[in-house]
């Protein structure tokens, strides 16, 4: 029952994907439903490089870049099959598009599209003035405090990725954060929402650089390129956040009602697991936490994170329910593995999974598998009551 999703990553133009699709759509087109496509192809022993810039054939079937194209440009744009063309990945070039259309941030009417986000970016400036330029003399306390601990938190964004280490990405990264704290003061700051204001970055900021991330300089970028990426972020974090309210509230109320589903999940799916995690006296809560908390962002190569987003965006309102079956189908890649471990070796490799190396292959054996046991648990509530 092994139903792989087939994959999508690059950053080349539309023309360079069309000589792509011309190799790849013949071995394609046996597609049996519309998320899930069988694979046959085996992993490569390729360099990390060919990793990043692989193109998957179901992404990068002409027939769905085809029906991508006519969708986006209707008059119209139905959001409905928007969703289900991305939840197998989205083409780079369409994602900034397609990202704000799934979150409602841009308006689905071709004609409104254009002058909502002038407004949306504006409103954000106004923000920015209001809550962020001025002198700690008119802040409480608590927003002095809030500040400095997002000022510390933006350097340790992903650090492996040199392109955030730049001054002025870290500034946007606070200017972003604190605003969105000062307005959302049920939640406030919580390390992880950084985290999840990369995905955006990276997506918002290709529509102006080319090429890979690692080469990227913020210097390329004009003043008014950086405050239009600015507010794409800040709008659709808030639109993400606005589906997971109580995930990032006082003792995090949200995140702690799905590890226990993972819990049940895993129980129903893989009792010898379940089982020897619970007598090593291992708490979901210790490992899956970061997991909901950073939806992932922490626990896979960076170079994957957009493609694992735009099935979460493709989600909609149902994302969280969503989370607990890729997270099992995630944790359950090594349940072979886990059953050997004792409590700390199992801390100890939870803490440092062996993603290093992943491709896009075992990403998208993970969406599947999550796809599959979301299909049969989901709308049978009672097969994971405890």
């Amino acid at each position: 029952m092994m139903i792989s999703l087939v994959n999508f990553q690059t950053n080349q133009r539309h023309v360079q994907l069309q000589e792509e699709f011309q190799s790849t759509s013949a071995s394609n087109n046996n597609a049996a439903m519309n998320k899930l496509k069988p694979s046959n192809s085996k992993t490569e022993n390729t360099s990390k490089e060919g990793h990043n810039s692989s193109i998957g054939a179901r992404a990068t079937d002409s027939a769905r870049v085809m029906k991508f194209t006519n969708e986006l440009s209707a008059p119209t744009v139905i959001l409905e099959t928007i969703r289900g063309l991305a939840w197998s990945g989205v083409p780079p070039y369409m994602r900034p598009t397609v990202w704000r259309l799934l979150l409602g941030y841009a308006s689905p009417n071709s004609d409104r599209r254009e002058g909502v986000l002038r407004r949306k970016r504006l409103d954000y400036l106004e923000c920015v003035a209001q809550y962020y330029d001025i002198s700690d003399s008119e802040r409480s306390y608590d927003e002095i405090n809030m500040l400095r601990q997002i000022s510390v938190d933006c350097p340790r964004t992903v650090p492996d990725v040199a392109f955030f280490q730049q001054s002025q990405i870290q500034k946007s990264l606070e200017r972003i954060l604190y605003t969105w704290a000062i307005r959302h003061p049920a939640s406030g700051y919580v390390q992880g929402i950084n985290d999840l204001v990369t995905p955006f970055l990276v997506v918002f900021l290709s529509e102006y650089l080319e090429g890979s991330v690692g080469n990227w300089s913020v210097t390329d970028l004009t003043a008014e390129n950086i405050t239009n990426i600015e507010a794409d972020c800040y709008w659709c974090l808030s639109k993400l956040l606005d589906g997971m309210q109580d995930h990032y509230t006082f003792a995090q109320p949200g995140i702690q009602r799905l590890v226990f589903k993972l819990k049940e999940l895993v129980r129903r799916i893989d009792e010898p697991v379940s089982k020897h995690i619970e007598d090593q006296g291992l708490e979901f809560l210790q490992f899956a936490f970061r997991w909901f908390n950073c939806l992932l962002i922490r626990e896979i190569p960076f170079s994957l994170v957009t493609r694992l987003w735009d099935t979460y965006l493709a989600e909609g309102d149902a994302l969280p329910d969503l989370l607990v079956y890729i997270f099992a189908s995630f944790l359950l890649t090594w349940s072979d593995k886990l059953l050997k471990l004792d409590f700390q070796e199992m801390v100890m490799f939870l803490q440092h999974l062996p993603t290093n190396n992943w491709t896009h292959q075992e990403l998208e054996m993970v969406l599947s598998r999550a796809y599959m046991w979301h299909t049969m648990f989901n709308n049978c509530p009672s097969h994971l009551a405890s």
